[in-house]
């Protein structure tokens, strides 16, 4: 069970400007694989405390779309930029010192150490390590899992692994975070209490996500927006309501003419 703290208790961050600008742009990227084209002409924005979600059929381009953002995957042609500073050839720790990081979909979490050490080690990029392990047990403690700040990686079960996963980037102090299937493994009304956390990390850290995320049911309730991906090409974007009555999206994502918003309800 999680429980959400006041956001009292978090950081602060320096204000932001009212009316929200673009925080990450990605302009036509392409990523070949020999003959294979993952990423097609891939173009979209992330403006300052958006959640925007990526949907889309098992191969879409949704992971080589992550890895390309920060750094993992090197681009065919295409430029990505960050608060206008072109990151697109950079390393992916300079990416991450200047707010974009990803947490993984399979667990990439450091063996042989504890839930906090993990945490701790990450939040070192910018803090010294006094800083760096207030902060990671505050967001252990928003996150519900303060009482296995001490267990090894080894012993956790998978939804454990994720939320660790999701206070580790954290603690890098992103403007930018990406989430892979962070609630892969979740009940639903502990998927509920991660939704509403990020929801508040939005509000009060000023931090942006970009999430793919299987469950639509997360999806509808915690995006702003959605970018539909299908073969490496960007098909649609638009509010999660207009995507999921869009004929389109519905026979690429579902291969039939079910409804999104039916896969969500039965989901719950």
């Amino acid at each position: 069970m999680f429980f959400l703290k006041k956001a009292s208790k978090l950081p602060k961050v320096k204000p932001q400007a009212t009316k929200p600008v673009d925080l990450l742009t990605v302009d036509k990227i392409n990523v070949q694989f020999g003959g294979l084209h993952a990423l097609t002409d891939v173009s979209f924005s992330v403006k300052t405390n958006e959640i925007i979600g990526i949907i889309g059929p098992n191969g879409a381009g949704k992971t080589t779309l992550f890895n390309s953002l920060v750094g993992l995957q090197k681009l065919s042609s295409g430029e990505i930029f960050f608060e206008n500073t072109k990151i697109s050839g950079m390393k992916p720790h300079s990416i991450a010192g200047i707010g974009l990081t990803k947490t993984f979909q399979n667990s990439a979490l450091f063996p042989g150490m504890s839930v906090l050490d993990n945490v701790i080690t990450a939040g070192l990029l910018r803090n010294n390590l006094k800083e760096a392990r207030s902060y990671a047990e505050i967001l252990l403690k928003k996150l519900g899992i303060y009482n296995i700040r001490n267990t090894d990686i080894s012993d956790l079960t998978f939804p454990q692994k994720a939320l660790t996963e999701l206070a580790r980037g954290l603690a890098t102090n992103p403007r930018l975070l990406l989430l892979d299937e962070v609630m892969a493994a979740l009940s639903p009304s502990e998927m509920d209490e991660v939704i509403a956390v990020i929801k508040e990390i939005r509000r009060s850290m000023s931090v942006s996500f970009l999430v793919v995320e299987h469950h639509m049911r997360a999806i509808m309730a915690l995006c702003d927006r959605l970018i539909v991906l299908t073969f490496g090409r960007k098909l649609a974007e638009g509010a999660p309501l207009e995507i999921a009555n869009n004929k389109a999206v519905v026979e690429a994502y579902l291969g039939s003419s079910a409804s999104i918003l039916e896969k969500k309800n039965n989901a719950a």
